[in-house]
């Protein structure tokens, strides 16, 4: 509703419309306005509900990893030999290689103060011979 309200005091009440600006519906003046219901100046307080609780991204990263260990071995049929060698393969796919070195290992040794030689090949940094003076 735009009401426009001349130099000499005229006045004229149209309906807006956006599309066609210069399209001019006249409404009859004075207006009969009706509320609908009292102004809320304030707004509600949200509430608290249980998908809140749910849907929370910390809770969804502990709960659905949790789900999948507890359902997944009672869906997939382990009773099934060919399930059971399927699993086992996997199973030893995970499975450190004894022939590489453990990470654990390496990074113990390199920050461990050694008393040998180093492996690493640090460089100038080590023990040195004792050096006689006169």
């Amino acid at each position: 509703m735009r009401v426009d309200i001349t130099s000499k005091g005229k006045m004229r009440a149209r309906l807006v419309n956006y599309i066609k600006t210069s399209e001019v519906v006249r409404q009859p003046y004075p207006l009969q306005i009706r509320s609908n219901g009292p102004h809320s100046y304030f707004l509600k307080r949200e509430t608290w509900g249980w998908t809140d609780f749910l849907m929370n991204p910390m809770v969804m990263m502990m709960v659905l990893p949790l789900l999948i260990i507890v359902l997944l071995p009672k869906v997939v049929n382990t009773n099934d030999p060919e399930m059971r060698k399927e699993i086992e393969q996997s199973m030893n796919m995970l499975s450190p290689n004894p022939e590489l070195p453990d990470m654990s290992e390496l990074v113990t040794k390199f920050f461990s103060g050694s008393k040998g030689p180093s492996k690493t090949g640090g460089g100038s940094k080590g023990t040195r011979p004792a050096v006689k003076r006169r």
